[in-house]
């Protein structure tokens, strides 16, 4: 499903990583691990077609997206969705709202029949109507995993989304966002610090070290 090979990211004179090589099956659920600075988000965002690097490939089931550090499909059009630590809803805007956000080809219909779908999906059925301010931390982080859900993506893109949640609540919201994963069948990259989310939440887990990415 996912092929990424020989990424090389410099920062000036900062050689972050160099010989990053990663393949994923459909249906993988994988936990990336690092240091600080070792570069997890920045190969993240490679893949996403957010940021270039001096060398690398990214291919996504069996589409070329990127070739020799630059990319060759624009960020919006891979097929590729991400859910960041700050939830990134807008406070303005219903569950419903955010949620349909990126599905507005769909008619009126569709999008309350595809946000009742995800709704029931994360296990907050009937909240439609309220707005971000009005849900708890774990509850906002599910809608914004429902909202990256809704445009079907082939790859999803976690980075840290859990660290800005207390320990109780982040130890059962890796729990339910894997058996979410899951039941979806999207294949998803997990970034962590956290050596013991890494391993409740991933299939597979790998761990930058000396700019490379070694997979347990």
């Amino acid at each position: 499903m996912l092929s990424v090979s020989n990424l090389k990211i410099s920062f000036e004179d900062n050689h972050v990583l160099d010989g990053f090589n990663l393949d994923l099956d459909s249906g993988d659920i994988f936990a990336l691990l690092g240091d600080s600075g070792s570069g997890k988000s920045s190969a993240l965002r490679f893949i996403a077609g957010l940021e270039k690097a001096q060398l690398g490939s990214v291919a996504l089931d069996g589409n070329d997206l990127s070739s020799d550090g630059s990319h060759s499909v624009k960020p919006e059009l891979r097929e590729i969705g991400m859910v960041f630590q700050d939830y990134s809803l807008f406070p303005h805007m219903t569950v419903f709202d955010n949620i349909s956000f990126g599905i507005n080809h769909l008619s009126k219909k569709e999008k309350i029949i595809e946000v009742e779908k995800l709704l029931e999906l994360i296990s907050l059925e009937g909240i439609e109507k309220k707005y971000p301010h009005q849900l708890s931390g774990g509850e906002q982080q599910r809608v914004s995993l429902a909202r990256s859900l809704a445009t079907a993506p082939k790859l999803l893109l976690l980075d840290e989304p859990f660290s800005s949640l207390d320990k109780s609540h982040r130890d059962q919201l890796v729990k339910e966002v894997r058996v979410i994963l899951k039941k979806a069948g999207v294949t998803s990259i997990l970034v962590t610090h956290d050596e013991a989310e890494a391993n409740t939440f991933a299939d597979k887990i790998g761990k930058i070290e000396k700019k490379q990415l070694l997979i347990s």
